[in-house]
């Protein structure tokens, strides 16, 4: 591309980033990946090992079909085995690869993550990328067995756990990438406290804090694993037409219609970090939020700017809820304090 037509793509990049609402929609997305003039997946990708969370509809099926149609191994996770099974058999049809596998986790357990994190090494030699894309939003309050709020757990602790269980495994895998799927709705949401009660919880404010407190740890785990090989980032894919949004959402979901995205092109940037992105990334180190493959500010408001201090404090309190769970084990890859 030219100077001067990059310059141009940036200016209209810019331009749909300033109204939130065009540049969130199926428009956004339409109109960047033509002025940037994105290629079409190039490239197979032989030995590639994938785990994606909640793969077994919405973004994480359409990332799951997407990578194993370029040949990739990929570990489709879903709490339902009859469901994840069916769409494991659905995708080997749909993208001739048969190398798909699948695994039964239900992240409001954390026993599960830890048997799933215990599969997955036991499977595999390597892993180049791991997608967490699990998770719903929830208007009544629930506690797990774990003791923690559901949105919470599979949002916020169930991908801190399963990435301390499988980063040994990451670190050994070059240029291996944790890719976490968040969502614009942290935008008007600063950091707070993850101990929720049923007393006043709403919903949709709880998942806004899981999703700022999912990217305030994507920034973590890149500043505290600085060196191990292994880069981290955070996406939003935009407002998607999913089956989760239309049944938390369905005012929402019917007022925007046609103005939503596709599953696939709200999977693009995820596909695109986990397996194509190092080119985006001179210097690497990771850390970064991300939406139609390019960096975004992560605050919009001043007031929900997050304080080093108040990261630290979110760091640790979620490694004690994991330390409950996983008997003390750690990873042999050395976590800055």
């Amino acid at each position: 591309m030219s100077p001067q037509r990059r310059l141009a793509a940036e200016a209209v990049d810019r331009a749909l980033e300033a109204t939130v609402v065009l540049s969130f929609s199926s428009l956004g997305y339409r109109l960047r990946r033509r002025v940037f003039r994105w290629p079409d997946d190039q490239g197979r990708l032989p030995r590639r090992v994938v785990l994606v969370t909640g793969a077994t509809s919405g973004l994480g099926r359409a990332v799951a079909e997407r990578l194993a149609r370029r040949g990739a191994t990929v570990i489709v996770a879903g709490r339902d085995a009859p469901r994840t099974r069916r769409v494991r058999a659905e995708l080997v049809e749909s993208s001739g690869q048969t190398d798909i596998h699948d695994v039964v986790a239900d992240l409001s357990r954390l026993d599960d993550v830890v048997a799933l994190a215990d599969t997955v090494r036991a499977d595999h030699d390597r892993l180049d990328a791991l997608v967490h894309n699990a998770g719903a939003l929830v208007h009544d309050f629930r506690r797990t067995g774990d003791g923690l709020e559901l949105t919470v757990q599979t949002h916020v602790v169930a991908p801190h756990l399963l990435t301390r269980q499988l980063l040994g495994l990451l670190a050994a895998t070059p240029s291996s990438r944790v890719v976490t799927v968040a969502s614009g709705g942290l935008y008007t949401q600063r950091l707070a406290s993850l101990d929720l009660e049923p007393d006043g919880f709403d919903g949709v404010r709880a998942y806004a804090l899981a999703k700022r407190a999912q990217v305030v740890l994507a920034q973590e785990w890149a500043r505290r694993t600085a060196g191990c090989g292994v880069t981290f980032h955070a996406m939003h894919p935009g407002w998607v037409d999913t089956p989760g949004l239309a049944q938390s959402l369905p005012r929402f979901h019917q007022a925007m219609g046609p103005w939503l995205r596709t599953p696939e092109q709200g999977a693009d940037t995820i596909a695109w970090l986990a397996v194509d992105a190092a080119a985006a990334e001179p210097g690497g180190g990771g850390g970064h939020f991300w939406l139609d493959r390019h960096r975004r500010w992560v605050d919009r408001l001043p007031w929900t700017v997050t304080p080093p201090a108040a990261a630290d404090e979110l760091w640790w309190w979620v490694s004690e809820q994991c330390d409950r769970v996983a008997r003390g084990e750690r990873s042999s890859i050395p976590v800055q304090s």
